[in-house]
C-alpha cells in the first residue's frame, strides 16, 4: 500500500470529500500494475480493500466500479459514507486467507 499523500480531494470509492487521498494500483504492482491505472482512494477505503481481498481477487476486480459492486464493499460503503471525512476511521481486519 502506498503512503498517504498531501493531496486532498474526493475518494473515488466512498465519495467523501474533502479527504486526504492515497493512490491505489487497480492492477496490483506484483502482477505488473506499476505504471497502470490508479484510483484516488481515502486511506480508510484503501486499507479496507486490501483487508477484504487477496492480490488474486484484486486482479479480477481491477476497476473502481467492480470494487463498488462487490457485496462486502457495499456493506462497508454503507457504513463509511456516514462517517465525517475529518474523523479517522479504523478498519477492521478480516479473516481472509493470505497468499
Amino acid at each position: 500500500m502506498l503512503p498517504a499523500s498531501d493531496k486532498h480531494g474526493r475518494c473515488e470509492l466512498c465519495d467523501r470529500e474533502p479527504i486526504r487521498i492515497t493512490r491505489h494500483h487497480l492492477v496490483p504492482v506484483s502482477q505488473g500494475g506499476r505504471g497502470g491505472p490508479l484510483a484516488d482512494l481515502c486511506a480508510a477505503c484503501h486499507r479496507q480493500i486490501h483487508v477484504l481481498f487477496t492480490t488474486a481477487e484484486l486482479l479480477e476486480l481491477r476497476s473502481v466500479a467492480r470494487l463498488r459492486d462487490h457485496p462486502a464493499v457495499q456493506k462497508y460503503l454503507a457504513w463509511v459514507r456516514r462517517q465525517p471525512p475529518e474523523t479517522g476511521v479504523r478498519v477492521r481486519r478480516g479473516r481472509r486467507r493470505r497468499e
